[in-house]
């Protein structure tokens, strides 16, 4: 029976590669010389952590991050920004999640958009991925234009399409 998953997955070699641009930009700016300036991505915990002087700076290292990440083709919803806190040093801080998976209540919702289409596919929540079964190909490829439509919180792939 053809099936496909639906998952949400961030490459991190192109967040890593996205964070040494905004580095380098950091670093040559006119309006960050002299200024410390920081940013630090912690892999395993899948957190950035930005650290400066003051607001302006944080507003303006976050757009950087978001520019970096467009042009690398990073989908811009897998970045959760926190609210900047105060640092060390009278300096402001600021954490960044990186979201990876689905969450259930959304996974809850993609397969009540699904069912509520009444297309002849059967989807079920598989932890962090949605499995999606049904007996024709065509009917799998309008469940993914569908979804493509739906406003959804977190970017999703749609992988392991099998015949």
């Amino acid at each position: 029976m053809p099936s496909f998953d639906i998952v949400s997955r961030v490459e991190m070699q192109e967040v890593d590669n996205t964070i040494n641009n905004t580095k380098k930009e950091v670093a040559t700016r006119y309006d960050f010389r002299g200024s410390k300036t920081e940013i630090h991505f912690d892999r395993k915990e899948k957190k950035i952590n930005l650290l400066t002087e003051d607001k302006m700076k944080m507003e303006a290292v976050r757009e950087m991050l978001l520019n970096h990440a467009g042009k690398r083709k990073l989908d811009l919803k897998v970045f959760e920004f926190g609210e900047p806190q105060p640092g060390p040093q009278a300096n402001l801080k600021r954490e960044v999640k990186i979201k990876e998976g689905i969450p259930q209540d959304i996974a809850k919702r993609i397969v009540k958009t699904i069912k509520d289409a009444k297309m002849k596919v059967q989807a079920s929540i598989q932890g962090e991925e949605v499995r999606v079964t049904g007996k024709q190909i065509d009917d799998l490829q309008a469940v993914i234009t569908m979804l493509r439509g739906q406003p959804i919180e977190v970017p999703l792939q749609f992988v392991n399409m099998k015949k």
